[in-house]
């Protein structure tokens, strides 16, 4: 039986934790330093501000009843138990691959946990230019989900470009 840690994906598996610990932290951190809603501008471009999201990715279904938060765990850890088990068949060597399925792992595990302790994921990270084209406020846990899924974006491409690389 050859040996899963070193011969698969599954040998990045480390970077899941990893995630889920600065997520943590973070969201950690803006609970326990700023009130919600609270803005801290850092510079002409990022705001730290406290808020409670309780629908998808940009507020997506916000202000439906409750029901979304479970909705919205079922469908992370059906996603996390079937990246897991691609990263199982994944070869170790197809590293960017392996490190895209880590990190949205992590990222899906990290607000899948807000909503199952707190019943809103916690967002704080707010882009703007001057005080005008505010994106929606997201976290860590998002951003590796985003930096995950460009990484799937450029080994898709690169893939599609030498199928044996």
């Amino acid at each position: 039986m050859p040996n899963t840690f070193n011969q698969t994906g599954w040998r990045y598996l480390w970077l899941t934790p990893v995630v889920w610990i600065l997520d943590r932290y973070t969201k950690w951190a803006v609970v326990e330093h700023l009130d919600v809603y609270q803005v801290v501008q850092i510079n002409s471009f990022l705001n730290i501000t406290h808020v409670l999201n309780r629908g998808a990715a940009f507020g997506f279904l916000h202000s439906a009843e409750g029901w979304q938060s479970y909705l919205f765990v079922i469908i992370a850890l059906a996603v996390c138990a079937l990246l897991l088990w691609w990263l199982k068949h994944t070869p170790a060597n197809q590293v960017r691959l392996s490190v895209a399925f880590c990190l949205i792992v992590g990222g899906a595990l990290g607000n899948a946990y807000d909503r199952v302790m707190f019943g809103h994921v916690i967002d704080f990270i707010v882009l703007h230019h001057q005080h005008y084209e505010h994106w929606p406020a997201f976290n860590l846990a998002d951003s590796a989900i985003a930096l995950g899924a460009i990484l799937l974006i450029i080994d898709m491409i690169k893939f599609k470009e030498d199928p044996h690389a």
